[in-house]
């Protein structure tokens, strides 16, 4: 007998209903030991209420997430509320004695990471962070190549997320424009736990960053007939280091809402003396692998649907964006339950503490114009 998790999100905007999706397909899913049930959402907005209603499973439409929170039947919360918004939605969910998945940054910045994690840790609840790409059949295959080694001396480790639509100046303002909802750190809050949970799951730990962060327009229109104040970072390139093996290896972390030609494009690539890996969402299918040696080449191999947690997809399909955001959701109900195994799971709140302490040095980087210590 399977069990059953009753989910309240937080927020009902685009990822609430993308978690929506997941948890109607959850059927798809062939091997997962738990069922996720959709039983609760809060939202300000009515009318982001309203499109719960075709879900079937969902019993409660609220305008207050205390309400929520003082449901009994909920079991974990899904909280994907603006980043100023974390540190009270997060802390009153664990009071509330629920488990969590948060969505990233984790936190406004650096403080207030820092109290979620620690409140995290003494609550004993069971708390993660978002980041789904990880979970495409590419990125799993990089993992793979370097956990099982032969790639020789580490040279170089590139992560990046880039978008494209802050390119066209009509698009209207948001929350993510704007420091005091999306936090100083800007596009880093908005992309960066993207970037950094694979390279940190790999243990390549940034020491140093120096970061060269960019603003694109400083004014948008606001949708009402004005213009708005647009003050957040747009593109950010963290030039980071770690040690491995006893040496040092240059890392770069890329997020970027300024990247003519990119809608939505993940990659990582992880380079070395004898073998390498690399990974992009532009070629779903497509994973590349490094081989060194007197005639030195890459390998192109052709993934398709190989997932972490079994579907009845077939094998030769590609992925795409709902298929991982699924994932994701069944490594979090997975590893809640205790029966993750040796299967990726995460991004865990050390991880998402991990990078704010990178995106505050970043901050410190670009101001004095010098590599910072993370």
């Amino acid at each position: 007998m399977s069990e059953t998790v009753r989910v309240g999100i937080i927020g009902g905007g685009l990822m609430g209903r993308e978690a929506a999706s997941a948890f109607g397909r959850w059927f798809a899913l062939t091997d997962v030991p738990i069922q996720a049930e959709l039983v609760a959402v809060a939202d300000v907005s009515e009318a982001a209420r309203e499109w719960f209603r075709r879900v079937p499973s969902v019993r409660h439409l609220v305008s207050d997430y205390r309400e929520l929170l003082a449901l009994p039947e909920v079991d974990v919360v899904y909280a994907a509320v603006p980043h100023n918004l974390h540190l009270d939605v997060y802390l009153d969910t664990l009071a509330a004695g629920k488990d969590l998945l948060a969505e990233k940054p984790f936190g406004i910045d650096l403080h207030t990471a820092t109290m979620i994690a620690e409140a995290a840790k003494a609550s004993g609840r069971f708390v993660r962070c978002s980041s789904e790409f990880p979970y495409m059949p590419g990125a799993q295959a990089v993992v793979s190549e370097v956990k099982k080694g032969g790639l020789g001396r580490l040279l170089e480790v590139r992560s990046c997320f880039w978008h494209s639509s802050d390119l066209d100046a009509t698009k209207p303002a948001n929350w993510k424009r704007q420091s005091a909802t999306c936090g100083e750190i800007g596009v880093m809050g908005d992309l960066g736990m993207h970037v950094a949970h694979l390279p940190l799951r790999l243990g390549f730990v940034p020491r140093r960053v120096y970061a060269q962060l960019q603003k694109g327009y400083p004014e948008r229109p606001d949708g009402k007939g004005g213009t708005a104040a647009c003050d957040t970072w747009d593109n950010a390139l963290l030039h980071l280091d770690f040690s491995h093996d006893g040496a040092d290896v240059p890392m770069r972390w890329e997020t970027k809402r300024l990247a003519p030609g990119e809608t939505n494009t993940w990659s990582i690539e992880v380079l070395g003396t004898e073998g390498g890996a690399c990974y992009s969402t532009k070629e779903p299918k497509t994973f590349w692998r490094f081989k060194g040696g007197k005639q030195q080449g890459w390998e192109r191999v052709d993934l398709g649907f190989g997932s972490v947690f079994a579907t009845i997809t077939g094998g030769i399909f590609e992925p795409g964006f709902p298929d991982v955001l699924q994932q994701m959701w069944a490594a979090f109900l997975t590893e809640r339950s205790g029966l993750l195994g040796d299967r990726f799971g995460c991004a865990t709140p050390d991880e998402a503490l991990m990078s704010h302490r990178v995106f505050d040095a970043a901050l410190r980087s670009n101001a004095s114009g010098r590599a910072e210590v993370v």
